[in-house]
């Protein structure tokens, strides 16, 4: 008799997971800053660094591994809590993936493009508001 796997929908698994992974972000970004200090970022840096590890610890498991009985899992995992952690996680991860796929230069346009772009939007967000503020 074959058993039928029931499964939470993708869905629900990111919704699940990226409540964890955002509470998660904040209990140790929090921790950190606690314990270093607060005069550089340094709980955003050990989140960004902790959820790229696990990002590609994940990826081996859950992914590379195409008869692996976790796969399921994936969207929770990766999404879901590693995505609520960090985004720069998956940002770790499309890197990597252009680079293994052969495409450095790619790879290097994508890193380079998503930091300068994610900067100036974000200073013209700043500014938008601020001129709108002001006037």
């Amino acid at each position: 008799m074959l058993t039928e796997r029931r499964t939470m929908t993708p869905l629900l698994q990111i919704a699940l997971g990226g409540a964890l992974g955002a509470v998660l972000r904040y209990l140790v970004s929090a921790q950190v800053g606690r314990r270093v200090g607060l005069d550089f970022p340094w709980g955003t840096l050990s989140v960004n660094v902790i959820g790229s590890f696990a990002m590609g610890f994940a990826a081996a498991i859950l992914l590379r591994r195409m008869d692996s009985d976790l796969q399921h899992l994936a969207p929770f995992v990766m999404t879901g809590v590693l995505g609520g952690f960090t985004t720069f996680s998956a940002f770790s991860l499309e890197v990597f993936l252009l680079i293994e796929r052969g495409r450095p230069g790619l790879a290097l346009f994508y890193a380079g493009s998503s930091v300068v772009l994610g900067l100036a939007a974000f200073a013209l967000g700043l500014w938008s508001l601020r001129a709108w503020s002001a006037g």
